[in-house]
């Protein structure tokens, strides 16, 4: 999971480093975020996960506006390498994770999925382009897959959609997950 991890960390992190603050009021491809509250919910995700990988307690239920802080650009690049080396220690994905009582390779792909899949809704809000690395689509497909109907049910992901003729791997996978695969970047 921690080379899963570095890889997807490799593409998101610039995108959110150059995400300028004329686009933090943007609307996203995920309805209850704007750009800001997009990027507060990563970093929660990229913080809180560290926690769930050394099997410890995680606070899901407040997202500090980490947007406020000085530096916070260089803040989220220091979070998510946490991030991979929480999941890259020995042991990060065996046994059960913290309160989620979830297997811990599934909640390390939970992260590895927010921080893929919402960089690409980054992306979308501010008008670039963004390509998952492909060992980390691979490494999601059968994961989402199997997520689905519980995150469904929890109103994480939205109700499936058809993707385009002819999609890849990650259209599919963003199909899975509710978003239209075939969104433009706004911009």
């Amino acid at each position: 999971m921690g080379d899963l991890l570095r890889a997807a960390a490799d593409r998101a992190v610039p995108l959110i480093a150059g995400t300028g603050e004329e686009s933090l009021d943007a609307p996203t491809p995920c309805a209850e975020y704007d750009v800001r509250a997009l990027l507060n919910h990563l970093f929660a995700v990229v913080v809180n996960f560290q926690a769930l990988a050394a099997k410890e307690a995680a606070d899901f239920s407040t997202t500090p506006d980490r947007l406020a802080e000085p530096g916070w650009r260089e803040g989220f690049a220091v979070e998510t390498g946490r991030l991979v080396e929480a999941w890259a220690a020995p042991g990060a994905e065996e046994g059960t994770s913290g309160a989620m009582g979830l297997p811990a390779r599934t909640v390390g792909a939970m992260a590895l999925l927010d921080l893929t899949v919402h960089a690409w809704d980054l992306a979308r809000a501010t008008g670039r382009a963004f390509e998952p690395a492909p060992e980390v689509v691979a490494g999601l497909v059968d994961e989402v897959e199997r997520m689905a109907p519980m995150a469904r049910r929890m109103n994480v992901f939205g109700e499936a959609v058809e993707p385009p003729a002819g999609a890849g791997a990650f259209e599919r996978l963003l199909a899975t997950t509710g978003r239209d695969p075939g969104e433009r970047p706004r911009g």
